[in-house]
């Protein structure tokens, strides 16, 4: 969004757009107390959201502007970087919490999970997906950002980190590309495919064709009910520049084709 933001600003000088990064659940409250009048969330806003804006007579407009993914990370030494979807689910639902229960040949011990902190988007997402809304096992820990998770990784054997996928798919990044040399990203396979090979990476061509399982939409949302700077900023992160921009730091574009190219056999 920092790339978004300066570029719309560097075509329109009069333009000045303040970021201020929030967990998700925060996000939204500043959108329905009006404190912001834009926010881009790894969700849209629920039927419950939506009639809210309404009964105050606010036309919230959600746009659709990229597809995201949750990216698992481990240590470099554990030899486990190919997980089923089923694998991950009993991990986080507790169920498996020995890296042995996995694969006998992996002595690292306990699996600890760690993610970044409560109330973001990573941990609403795997809430709804794997808990029903419930809480996390007792070897899962919140710590308090993305680089937090990827720092625990590298220094724990026995961890697997849980992150957003631009983290380590940004190849003009620095920061990420130094991170990405020193752990492992977890190859996932979904548990109605029968082929040993469909294990995958969460990166743009494997998003765009769904065999990457842990994929959500990103939204960005706007309560200006008329024409002004969140409108203009909306309208051209969905367009094709902005969708560019999306698709340069390693997400899914919500509009822009992306082009995949087979080698090989």
């Amino acid at each position: 969004m920092n790339s978004q933001a300066e570029t719309f600003m560097s075509l329109y000088k009069n333009a000045k757009i303040e970021i201020s990064y929030k967990t998700e659940a925060d996000a939204i409250n500043y959108l329905m107390n009006d404190s912001v009048k834009v926010i881009i969330a790894g969700k849209d806003l629920t039927p419950e959201q939506h009639q809210y804006f309404k009964d105050h007579k606010v036309l919230a407009r959600s746009t659709k502007i990229a597809v995201d993914a949750l990216a698992l990370i481990i240590n470099k030494e554990n030899i486990d970087s190919l997980l089923t979807l089923s694998q991950f689910e009993s991990i986080i639902t507790g169920k498996t919490n020995n890296w042995n229960a996995i694969n006998n040949k992996n002595n690292l011990g306990e699996v600890a999970v760690v993610f970044d902190k409560s109330g973001s988007s990573n941990v609403r997402f795997l809430k709804e997906k794997f808990l029903h809304n419930g809480n996390f096992p007792a070897n899962c820990y919140a710590l308090n950002s993305n680089k937090e998770v990827m720092d625990y990784v590298i220094n724990k054997k026995n961890a697997i980190g849980i992150i957003g996928v631009s983290w380590i798919s940004d190849s003009n990044d620095s920061t990420a590309m130094t991170f990405l040399n020193q752990i492992k990203v977890v190859a996932l396979k979904n548990d109605t495919s029968t082929e040993y090979t469909d294990y995958y990476q969460p990166y743009q061509a494997y998003i765009a064709l769904k065999q990457y399982p842990l994929t959500r939409d990103v939204f960005l949302i706007n309560r200006q009910s008329r024409n002004g700077l969140g409108t203009g900023f909306a309208s051209f992160v969905a367009g094709d520049q902005g969708q560019r921009l999306v698709r340069l730091k390693g997400l899914l574009p919500a509009t822009m084709p992306v082009r995949i190219v087979r080698t090989g056999n």
